[in-house]
């Protein structure tokens, strides 16, 4: 069961954030959050949507989640993600401040977690900006590469230092979310296993009746043939937004049919003309001289490349379709530091 603290008529205590105790009902995060207006929505998913919210007399922004109850598999989802937050603790995650369940003004069963706000929105409003998102600066490789860090130092975190460890099943851009720093927390809990043998899998009884764990594109092959759930679908689907984040080409784009996918894609433009499969704003920002000290000397340019060339085999190997020949996020965390400290080095 899930040990977080219920909100009722109970305390609000914000984690890393000045503590405050302020008793809270359901009528203060409808007020929080303008009445769960549209104007506050800055995400929805299949379990639920996350409003932006400021309590009265507080200071500091959150994130309320609020489940759709009504969605099969919502209930559920919520005890998974209380459980998996209760037992993480990483700066790479985002932090979750407190749960609520309770009912809302009809009586009907209200349930939602109240989370560290991230200003800067998803991994995936940055790779796909819209208008509504505002005028922003292209990703530039440096923050690709810082996220990629990121993420892998949170999926080691649950892989190989969490007790017992976690798999967290739904990994994709849209659950990347980034703080005033760019830096990159894991989000959505609502799919995470814990596993509870030595093999690094486990068997989950759900999955016939939700379907498989994951999102299209991002799931590995090998779930859907039935096997069990292990970290090596985490890194599988770590290797896909690796590839989406050197090619800004989504896994199910339009252009991926008659067996083609983003790795084949990536796998064949790879050895023989890496530029042309490069997110143009990657090229950009060698432009606006992210590299080299505003000069881009034919030095920093090669090295830059070498950069792009290992990240871009880094997502290939982690996403190739036997389970047993990927990396372990172990590894896959080392590389992408080294990765991050010859980039640092270009840079100055």
């Amino acid at each position: 069961m899930c040990q977080l603290p219920i909100v009722t008529a109970a305390t609000l205590q914000f984690k890393g954030i000045p503590r405050t105790k302020i008793t809270k009902h359901f009528e203060d995060l409808v007020k929080a959050t303008n009445g769960f207006s549209l104007t506050n929505l800055v995400g929805s998913g299949k379990y639920g949507s996350v409003y932006k919210g400021r309590f009265e007399h507080e200071e500091y922004i959150v994130a309320v989640k609020v489940f759709k109850l009504d969605q099969l598999g919502a209930p559920r989802s919520f005890l998974t993600e209380c459980e998996a937050l209760r037992n993480t603790r990483h700066r790479n995650l985002v932090r979750v401040i407190t749960s609520c369940s309770t009912f809302d003004a009809s009586g009907l069963q209200f349930k939602a977690l109240i989370l560290e706000y991230m200003p800067n929105g998803s991994l995936e409003s940055w790779l796909y900006p819209k208008l509504e998102h505002g005028l922003r600066s292209p990703l530039s490789l440096g923050s690709r590469i810082t996220i990629a860090i990121d993420i892998a130092s949170a999926l080691d975190y649950l892989h190989n230092h969490c007790v017992p460890p976690m798999v967290h099943c739904d990994l994709k851009p849209s659950n990347i979310l980034l703080d005033d720093v760019m830096g990159a927390r894991l989000a959505d809990f609502g799919l995470a296993k814990f596993i509870h043998s030595t093999s690094n899998a486990c068997h989950d009884s759900s999955t016939s009746l939700l379907g498989p764990r994951g999102s299209i594109g991002y799931i590995a092959p090998e779930y859907g043939l039935g096997s069990k759930l292990s970290t090596e679908g985490d890194v599988y689907s770590y290797g896909i937004i690796i590839l989406e984040m050197m090619t800004g080409r989504r896994p199910m784009d339009e252009m991926f049919t008659n067996g083609l996918n983003i790795h084949n894609f990536v796998e064949k433009a790879f050895s023989h003309n890496t530029s042309e499969l490069l997110d143009d704003c990657i090229a950009s920002s060698f432009e606006d001289g992210e590299v080299g000290n505003n000069d881009l000397t034919n030095h920093a340019l090669a090295g830059a490349k070498d950069c792009i060339m290992q990240l871009v085999k880094l997502g290939l190997s982690c996403s190739v379709e036997t389970p047993k020949d990927r990396p372990t996020m172990q590894d896959v965390y080392a590389e992408v530091l080294t990765i991050k400290e010859a980039f640092a080095d270009l840079c100055g």
